[in-house]
């Protein structure tokens, strides 16, 4: 697939594909695996200021090589964000069957990591926006680009911290086959360490072991884990209930030695009004008392920040328009997005964009052909009804 440039200023869809996906930006918790996102916002920044956009970069506090980029097309109050997230997981070159970091055409598909979460979404929005340049906005359209959506989130953290941007709607274009997302689930990923005291295994009064209090406290999560799924149901996901899966357990050194250490992780996915900070102050009440009848020490952590659940009116201006536009009735997923920090900023906001969810994450990541038409058509009709 080819396509002619509309303006000599700005690159077409397959030009800016390629170099987005040619500019390697990997988020990761794995500090050997993190990379900077500064060259896909580097080149977002040129070919929306050479459009006309107002454009600022925003470095991430703590991350000096990680930015987001706010671009804005007119002004006043109100307006429409197009959001997307410049980085990608890693990946495993040698399952790919072509080179993951340059752009790949075959059986009517764009392959390479990024294509489909969700680097493809950019080019779309940016050509969307090309059909407004001569159009008096009435209210200002906004192309957002943040950092490491896929480890911390850290990007959309500090965009809600500052206050930025001001918009009445935000459409984040995870793929999602082109249906509107209302709802989705929380993300936490919590870990509790045990420190006990290490002894001859001959004699458990030599120490503390820290494995049977670990014991225990997996005890209280399964029960923690069947308390929550008795109060909360919601049928409007696929899995009605909140998940706490128990994910993997390190502790001791040798048979022989009483247990001195013992860490636990595990992911609690919350539904919608759920309180993130609440479970956490829950689960750390169910195990402290475990430290005196076991005589060890327990310290519970967040492995990462968290992402609060999301839920938008069902009725929404936006998710009307977005039911509309697009023939789909809104409906929930299971994977976390931005979209809780675009609300906390008081938008309407909505996940919808090209490609499948099923595709991203794994080998031979892809965007089909049959996406983006529709794409841009849908992103022109909402710039005109939100900005015009």
């Amino acid at each position: 697939m080819s396509s002619q440039p509309t303006n000599p200023q700005c690159p077409d869809i397959l030009t800016m594909l390629a170099e987005l996906i040619s500019s390697p930006s990997v988020s990761c918790t794995h500090e050997a695996l993190d990379q900077s996102n500064l060259g896909v916002i580097e080149k977002l920044e040129s070919w929306l200021s050479d459009l006309g956009f107002k454009t600022e970069v925003m470095p991430v506090p703590g991350a000096p090589n990680k930015a987001n980029l706010i671009a804005t097309l007119g002004s006043g109050p109100g307006g429409l964000v197009l959001s997307g997230h410049t980085d990608t997981v890693p990946c495993n070159d040698e399952l790919w069957s072509s080179d993951p970091f340059r752009l790949t055409e075959r059986d009517n598909r764009f392959y390479g990591l990024g294509t489909c979460d969700m680097k493809g979404f950019f080019p779309l929005a940016i050509t969307a926006a090309k059909a407004f340049l001569d159009k008096p906005l009435q209210q200002p359209l906004i192309i957002l680009a943040t950092a490491d959506e896929e480890s911390s989130m850290n990007g959309a953290r500090a965009l809600a911290e500052a206050g930025r941007p001001k918009a009445r709607y935000a459409v984040i274009g995870e793929p999602t086959g082109l249906r509107p997302v209302y709802m989705h689930k929380g993300m936490m990923m919590e870990t509790i360490r045990i420190k006990g005291s290490a002894g001859h295994s001959s004699d458990p009064s030599l120490g503390a072991n820290a494995l049977e209090a670990m014991h225990s406290v997996l005890g209280k999560l399964i029960d923690f884990r069947h308390e929550l799924q008795r109060e909360h149901q919601n049928s409007n996901f696929a899995v009605s209930v909140p998940t706490l899966n128990l994910g993997c357990v390190h502790g001791g050194d040798n048979p022989n030695r009483i247990c001195g250490h013992c860490d636990l992780e595990y992911d609690l996915r919350p539904l919608p009004g759920m309180n993130i900070n609440n479970l956490r102050e829950s689960v750390a009440k169910r195990v402290k008392p475990l430290e005196d009848q076991f005589g060890v020490t327990i310290t519970t952590e967040a492995l990462f920040p968290g992402i609060p659940p999301f839920e938008n009116d069902a009725n929404s201006e936006l998710v009307s328009t977005a039911e509309k536009l697009t023939g789909y009735t809104a409906q929930s997923v299971a994977f976390g997005t931005e979209a809780p920090f675009l609300q906390q900023l008081g938008m309407d906001t909505i996940v919808m964009g090209p490609g499948s969810i099923d595709q991203a994450h794994q080998p031979d990541e892809y965007l089909a052909f049959d996406q983006i038409k529709p794409t841009v058509a849908i992103l022109e009709q909402m710039i005109a009804k939100y900005c015009l």
